[in-house]
C-alpha cells in the first residue's frame, strides 16, 4: 500500500516508521511549497504533486489546517480519509461547536461572535472570566486570549481590533473549573468498527501539552464509557476513517468536550511503547482497510513532550522504561523537539522513573515533570 500524508512534520514521520514493517511506502507533502519529501530526512522527491497523488493508495493528513485547495484536489481524487469534512470540522471551531451541538454532547458554554464591538455583550452573556479563541489556525496557546477581570478588556479588545473577524470568527468559552483535562484516542475502520485506548490525562503549560499520563488516574467505568459514546456519536455523524482524538474537561463525573483532532494526535504518543498497537499503526490500519490492531495498553506510561530546548546529555537513556523519541528539528521557543516514552509495571513505579527522567533534564523546559512524578508515587 502507497499513502501519501498531507504535512511533513513529526507525526508524517511516525507513520512512515509504523508503515515500515506492514509493508506500506509512506511519502509526505511539503504543504506550505506543495512538494513530496522524505518523512524522515525531508529529501524532496522526483515526483511532482499531481504525479505522487496518481501513485498513491490512500491520501490522509497530519494536521488539520491543510490549505483548502489541496484538500479538495485529494477529495476529488476518492483516496482521502478521513473525509474532507472530518477535516474541516476539526480545523474549524464554529463548524466544531456547532456538530457538538447538533449531536447534544456536552461542551462548554460559549458564544460566537465576529465583531469586536458584540464583545462587551459576549462579556455580559458569558461573565467572566472568559477564554476567546480564534476559530481558525489556532493551536499550542496561540490565537487565544483570556478575560479574567476587568481590567483585561481594553487590552484584549485592541488586538482583536486588529483582527479580521469576518473571516475569522472568535469563540468565546465560559472557563471552567475542571478537575483535569482527558483525552480519548480512538480509531474507527472502513467497515465501521471500533477500537479505543484507555483515556490519558493531560498536563498543559502555556497553553502547550507537556506530560500526558495513560492510563489516566483514577478513570471509571463509567467515565471511559461516556468518552467511548461520545466518541462513537462523532465518528458515526462524520463517518470517520482512521484515528481521531477527541479532548475533555473532566467536572466531576461529567465530560465536557474541548477539542477533536481528525488525525492521529500528540497525547496519543504514549501508545508507541505503551499499547499493543500503536495510534500510528492503527491509523494506517484503518485507512488502508486492514483489521485493526488490539489497544490494549501493556505498561503504564508517561508521554514528556520536550519543548523548546534539546540540549542536555542522554544518560536518561539508561533509566528502565526510557525511551527518547528525536524529531530531528533545530531547537526555538516553544517547538516540539521530540518526546519520551516512560513505562513501569504501575504507577508508583512509572513516578519513580520520571523522578529519575527529572534529575536529567533542565527544569525550565520541563515544569511539569516533577510534579506530575510525585502525584504518581502517591497512587
Amino acid at each position: 500500500m502507497r499513502v501519501l500524508v498531507f504535512g511533513g512534520g513529526q507525526l508524517a514521520r511516525m507513520m512512515y516508521l509504523a508503515g515500515c514493517p506492514l509493508g506500506m511506502h509512506v511519502r509526505a507533502v511539503d504543504v506550505s511549497k506543495d512538494i513530496v519529501i522524505n518523512p524522515i530526512s525531508k529529501a524532496p522527491s522526483k515526483l511532482t504533486l499531481a504525479e505522487a497523488i496518481e501513485d498513491t493508495d490512500v491520501i490522509t493528513v497530519e494536521f488539520e489546517h491543510v490549505p483548502e485547495r489541496l484538500l479538495e484536489i485529494a477529495d476529488q481524487t476518492g483516496k482521502l480519509s478521513p473525509s474532507i469534512q472530518s477535516i474541516r470540522v476539526g480545523a474549524d471551531r464554529v463548524k466544531e461547536k456547532s456538530l457538538l451541538t447538533s449531536l447534544n454532547i456536552a461542551n462548554c458554554e460559549h458564544q460566537i461572535f465576529d465583531d469586536v464591538e458584540a464583545l462587551p455583550d459576549v462579556i455580559k452573556n458569558l461573565g467572566m472570566p472568559i477564554v476567546l479563541k480564534a476559530s481558525r489556525d489556532g493551536y499550542d496557546g496561540y490565537g487565544q486570549w483570556r478575560i479574567k477581570q476587568p481590567e483585561d478588556v481594553q487590552s484584549v479588545t485592541k488586538e482583536l481590533a486588529k483582527l479580521d473577524l469576518k473571516r475569522v470568527p472568535i469563540v468565546a468559552e465560559k472557563m471552567i473549573n475542571f478537575d483535569r483535562e482527558l483525552s480519548l484516542v480512538g480509531v474507527r475502520s472502513s467497515d465501521g468498527k471500533f477500537a479505543f485506548y484507555p483515556l490519558a490525562e493531560n498536563r498543559h503549560h502555556e497553553g502547550q501539552l507537556h506530560l500526558s499520563i495513560a492510563p489516566a488516574p483514577q478513570i471509571s467505568t463509567q467515565l471511559q464509557q461516556q468518552a467511548e459514546q461520545y466518541f462513537i456519536r462523532l465518528a458515526e455523524n462524520l463517518n470517520y476513517v482512521g484515528v481521531l482524538a477527541v479532548e475533555f474537561f473532566q467536572v466531576g463525573a461529567q465530560l465536557l468536550v474541548n477539542e477533536i483532532a481528525p488525525r492521529v494526535h500528540n497525547s496519543g504518543h504514549w501508545t508507541i511503547q505503551g499499547a499493543d498497537t500503536c495510534q500510528f499503526e492503527n491509523h494506517l490500519r484503518a485507512i488502508c482497510g486492514l483489521p485493526l490492531g488490539s489497544t490494549e495498553f501493556r505498561s503504564y506510561t508517561a508521554m514528556v513532550n520536550i519543548i523548546g530546548g534539546g540540549s542536555f546529555s542522554r544518560e536518561m537513556l539508561g533509566i528502565p522504561g526510557c525511551h527518547l523519541h528525536w524529531y530531528g528539528k533545530s531547537p526555538r521557543p516553544k517547538r516540539k523537539l521530540g518526546h519520551f516514552n516512560v513505562s513501569g509495571d504501575c504507577f508508583s513505579a512509572l513516578g519513580a522513573r520520571l523522578t529519575d527522567l527529572s534529575e536529567h533534564l533542565p527544569e525550565e523546559h520541563f515544569p511539569l515533570l516533577t510534579e506530575g512524578a510525585a502525584d504518581l508515587q502517591k497512587l
